[in-house]
Parts: C-alpha cells; sequence; structure tokens
C-alpha cells in the first residue's frame, strides 16, 4: 500500500519506519528540507524499541504535491499548529477517495482541517479524520533514526463521516489496523483529547526547572507529583462534564492509559508512576514547546470555547490558558481553535451535537 506520511518529527519518523518494516511503500514529507537532507540521499530510518530495523522508504521530499502523489492513504503526523498550513498546501491535490488522518487531530481537528480545505478551493467530500492520540511513545534521536518506547492500544478515530471510518480503519495496513479502534463520535476524539490534560499543566508548574540550564528530568516521572496530578483530575472533570452535555462521555485520562498502556493504579498519578516508557520521556527544555504551542490553541482554548457555547463553567481550563498566556506573553484565545475560527460560532449548541455525534457532512 501506497502511504503518504505527512511531517518528519517524532511521530512522523516511527511511523515511516514502522510501515516500511511492515512492508509499506512510505512516501515522507517534511515542509522545511533541512530538516531532511540527512535522510534524502539514504532514505532509510534506523528504529529501535517496540520495533527494530533498518527501514528503507520510497520518496523523501519537501514537495507534498510529489509525496502524495498516486497515495492510498495521508497521515498528517504534524503538531496540530501546523494543520492550517497542511491544509492549505494539501488542497489543489486532495483525491475524494484517499482520506486523511489526522494523527492525532486534538480538539476538533477534522473539522477545522475540512474548513480550510473548503476555503481553498477543494469542493468535494474528502474523508477527514482524527485519532485521540499519536499510537507511538517515541523519539526521534535525529533525523535518520527514532526509538519507539512503547505502542499503545485501542487508540480512538473518528470520521467527519461516520459511516466510512469502518471501512477506512479495515482498509489499513494490518500494523496499524489493530492498534486503531473506530468511533462513530467526535466527541470521543476530539473531547477525549487527553494531550491537552497531560501536557499544558505539568510544563507551566514546572517552568522552573525547565528553564533550568543545570537541570534535567523526567516529565512524567518526576514533574507529575501527586498535588499536581490531584489538579489535572479536576482539569479532567471539566472536559467529562462537557462530553457529557454533548451526549457521549468520554473516559477520564485516568482510564484512558490504563487502556492504553495497560497500567494500574488507585490514581492518576499511580498510573503514572506505573507507566514504564513514561519514565524514559526527557522534559522540554523550554516553555517554547509543543505541549504549551500545540495543547493550549489547540486543547485547551477550544475546550474552553465549546464549554462557553453549552453552558459549562470550565474555571480550571480557563485558569491554565490565562497562566499560559501570561507566562509566554501570547494570546492563545485569539490563535487558537474556537468555534468562531471553525465556522461554528453562530451555531445553535443542538447543531454542534448533531456535527460531532453523527458527522452529517456540512459545508462551512
Amino acid at each position: 500500500m501506497r502511504i503518504a506520511i505527512i511531517g518528519a518529527g517524532n511521530s512522523g519518523i516511527s511511523m515511516a519506519a514502522h510501515l516500511a518494516l511492515s512492508g509499506e511503500c512510505v512516501n515522507l514529507w517534511n515542509r522545511s528540507a533541512q530538516t531532511i537532507k540527512d535522510l534524502v540521499p539514504t532514505k532509510s530510518i534506523t528504529v529501535q524499541g517496540k520495533v527494530n530495523g533498518k527501514a528503507y522508504l520510497n520518496i523523501v521530499t519537501d514537495s507534498i504535491e510529489l509525496a502524495v502523489k498516486d497515495a492510498e492513504m495521508i497521515f498528517v503526523t504534524t503538531p496540530a499548529t501546523s494543520h492550517v498550513q497542511i491544509a492549505q498546501r494539501l488542497a489543489p491535490y486532495v483525491d475524494k477517495n484517499v482520506p486523511i488522518i489526522l494523527t492525532p487531530g486534538r480538539t476538533f481537528g477534522a473539522i477545522e482541517f475540512k474548513h480550510i480545505l473548503l476555503q481553498n478551493g477543494y469542493s468535494g467530500n474528502v474523508n477527514v479524520c482524527e485519532t485521540q492520540t499519536i499510537i507511538y511513545t517515541c523519539r526521534k534521536t535525529d533525523s535518520c533514526n527514532a526509538v519507539i518506547l512503547d505502542l499503545k492500544k485501542n487508540v480512538l478515530i473518528s470520521c467527519l463521516d461516520s459511516s466510512k471510518i469502518e471501512n477506512i480503519v479495515s482498509n489499513m495496513p494490518q500494523c496499524l489496523r489493530r492498534i486503531y479502534k473506530p468511533t462513530k463520535s467526535m466527541v470521543e476524539t476530539s473531547i477525549g483529547n487527553v494531550g491537552m490534560i497531560l501536557h499544558c499543566t505539568p510544563t507551566l508548574l514546572n517552568s522552573g526547572w525547565i528553564e533550568s540550564p543545570s537541570h534535567s528530568f523526567k516529565y512524567y516521572y518526576h514533574g507529575i507529583s501527586p498535588s499536581i496530578s490531584s489538579f489535572l483530575e479536576r482539569l479532567d472533570e471539566e472536559r467529562i462534564r462537557i462530553s457529557q452535555v454533548l451526549g457521549n462521555s468520554v473516559e477520564s485520562t485516568y482510564q484512558w492509559m490504563k487502556r492504553s498502556y495497560g497500567v494500574e493504579g488507585e490514581n492518576l498519578f499511580q498510573c503514572i508512576q506505573n507507566n514504564e516508557a513514561y519514565k524514559e520521556i526527557d522534559a522540554p527544555g523550554t516553555l517554547e514547546h509543543r505541549y504549551i504551542l500545540e495543547d493550549v490553541p489547540c486543547g485547551l482554548v477550544p475546550l474552553e470555547s465549546i464549554g462557553a457555547k453549552l453552558g459549562v463553567k470550565t474555571p480550571y481550563v480557563s485558569l491554565i490558558i490565562d497562566l499560559a498566556n501570561s507566562m509566554l506573553k501570547k494570546d492563545f484565545r485569539s490563535d487558537g481553535r474556537t468555534l468562531e475560527k471553525l465556522g461554528m460560532g453562530s451555531m445553535q449548541p443542538e447543531e454542534i451535537i448533531t456535527i460531532l455525534n453523527h458527522q452529517e457532512l456540512y459545508s462551512l
């Protein structure tokens, strides 16, 4: 199967290697030619961990037209903050028969992606899908090497046209098919986005250590203390309340971790401490990191926005957005995925609930 991977970061490099080692024909695209300059001549990635071997790719390029030509499936692995630019670049080359999978979509990723395609001249009904999270716990050590620490289980995936999701997953390569779990409600993937719970708050509350030039630590294992974990559980309750109003209650981050990693514990803190894969994840070295730059505008901001539309109070979500704005001197609400930016600002709550739960095709 010919597959296009969009983005050569941690997830993109890992997915490209995983698929190529599984016998698939992989085209890898990255916006910056500099990032892939060492990979272009060899087209090979060495991966270690849960997946091992030297993988050979079909194409490595900074031409998105070349990367998606004749592709049977497209996986977008870039941070969600790049989705607008990716959709703009892809618009001239979209084939309605080739599904586009945002991995992950974060919150309302598929809706935003389709909205941008329509704004840039595409008029068809391409199947845009989003996953709840990436399937890998991984790190790219350089442009030609990666470590896959773990493969998650039952990663949720949804589609703008819910009638197509079972068929899309059944047509995936076997190595992915056994990992993804189709769902008919985008509530489960968009509101089910646990990255915004696990990433934003611990990064901000560990800012002193993160910005220390002489100190490093393991992000999850050392950076999420019992008190921080307790705060995350209260933050999580706001996310769950919103999902309940939307008619499809999502699992808690604690439940998600038990399901995805097979770990045990009486609370979120214990599950994090018992997660072997998390013990190897280093903390970022700066606040200018996707844990903030992606997960605040593409996670917490849309969560707050839809909460306001539904009449659900989100004081903890708003507190973290305010803290991120103050510490990074940014306006994430202005930059983020509000309902207005998604073309849904004037919709009634009932219309939004219908779209998220039934994925009726629509034009924004």
